[in-house]
C-alpha cells in the first residue's frame, strides 16, 4: 500500500477532489498555504493499493495545470526607512508537488 500526499493549489483542489472521488479513490483535505507567494493550497492525502499508484498520478497530472501568476514581493517588518519593495515578478504557479511513501500498516477504524 502507498500514501500519496499532493500538494496543489486552491483552484485546482475542488476538480481534482471530484475527479478522484469519481474514480473511487478516498482522498483527505489538508488546507495549507505556499512560503512564496502567500496563497492557499490544498495537501491531498490518497491511500491506494500499490498498482493503482500511476493511474492516481495521471488524474492529477491531467487536472493540475501550470500557469503564471504576479507576484508582489513579501514585506517583512523592518525599522522605519529600511522597507523597500522591488517590482513585481512572474512566476509559474499550478501542477503539484507529489510525494509516495510506503505505508507499513493500514487500519480503518
Amino acid at each position: 500500500m502507498k500514501l500519496i500526499v499532493a500538494v496543489v493549489q486552491d483552484e485546482d483542489a475542488d476538480n481534482l477532489v471530484a475527479e478522484l472521488v469519481a474514480a473511487e479513490y478516498r482522498v483527505t483535505r489538508i488546507c495549507s498555504t505556499g512560503s512564496l507567494l502567500r496563497t492557499g493550497n490544498t495537501s491531498l492525502l490518497i491511500g491506494v493499493d500499490d498498482y493503482a499508484v500511476p493511474r492516481v498520478l495521471g488524474i492529477i497530472n491531467r487536472v493540475c495545470q501550470r500557469r503564471t501568476r504576479l507576484a508582489v514581493p513579501y514585506a517583512p517588518a523592518l525599522e522605519p526607512g529600511l522597507l523597500y519593495l522591488g517590482d513585481s515578478f512572474e512566476v509559474e504557479v499550478g501542477g503539484a508537488v507529489v510525494f509516495v511513501a510506503n505505508v507499513e500498516r493500514f487500519e480503518r477504524l
